[in-house]
């Protein structure tokens, strides 16, 4: 590959990191507002607009995993952790600084709003951890055993481990911290793991075509990755 691929190759490494970032950071910042779901008309879904942006941060781990490595993947998964780690003690910072009078967002409000944040994201990141490492290392069990075949598999295998290990232990440690009560328990659990899933299914297809561009762009074998400067 020459210099001008592997340049290319690293700005959309650097793109994918950002909105794993972004998407990350924002599921810990709005996960506060709850609604409901109900396409199939016999089960409702009870969850937290919190989870809308968080499946978006394991195709990316797994896009990433397909085309630049595990080491890559793990990277971007550390790089999250600080991310929210930081913007959480911005959200500190601001919540204890005094509201002015005339302040279109007084006191109150904001500590309603992101009060529960530092505590709720304690709850995510360890889940987060959890469910990503699991995520990453059984995506790359799954592509060794296959020797680069059978994409789907190991997508959808991975993605559903980790996200139940997910659900499960954001769910349990939010009851636990007394940030959500018990009684609700069952119904996220089930809500979320299901959701979860469905859109794991979905994006599948828009796994294969991210994949299918990347190889062609840049003349990749079956289970070939792009190695970039650690």
């Amino acid at each position: 590959m020459n210099q001008k691929l592997k340049s290319e190759a690293f700005t959309i490494y650097l793109i994918l990191g950002s909105m794993f970032i972004a998407a990350l950071v924002a599921s810990n910042l709005i996960f506060q507002k709850f609604f409901y779901w109900n396409p199939f008309g016999w089960f409702r879904f009870e969850l937290s607009v919190g989870i809308l942006p968080y499946p978006i941060t394991f195709l990316i781990t797994d896009i990433i995993s397909e085309i630049y490595g595990k080491k890559k993947a793990n990277q971007i998964v550390i790089a999250g952790i600080f991310a929210s780690l930081f913007s959480m003690s911005i959200i500190l910072i601001a919540n204890y600084t005094p509201a002015i009078e005339n302040s279109p967002i007084n006191n109150e409000t904001f500590t309603k709003v992101f009060g529960l944040s530092p505590i709720a994201v304690l709850a995510s990141m360890l889940a987060y951890l959890f469910a990503q490492f699991i995520d990453i290392r059984i995506f790359h069990f799954w592509k060794r055993k296959t020797k680069g075949k059978h994409l789907w598999l190991r997508n959808n295998f991975s993605t559903f481990s980790s996200q139940f290990i997910d659900t499960f232990t954001v769910v349990s440690l939010l009851c636990i911290f007394k940030v959500l009560p018990w009684s609700l328990f069952p119904t996220l659990l089930i809500s979320g793991f299901l959701f979860k899933i469905i859109i794991a299914l979905l994006d599948t297809p828009i796994l294969y075509l991210i994949v299918y561009l990347f190889k062609k762009r840049f003349k990749l074998a079956s289970g070939e990755e792009i190695k970039l400067i650690d």
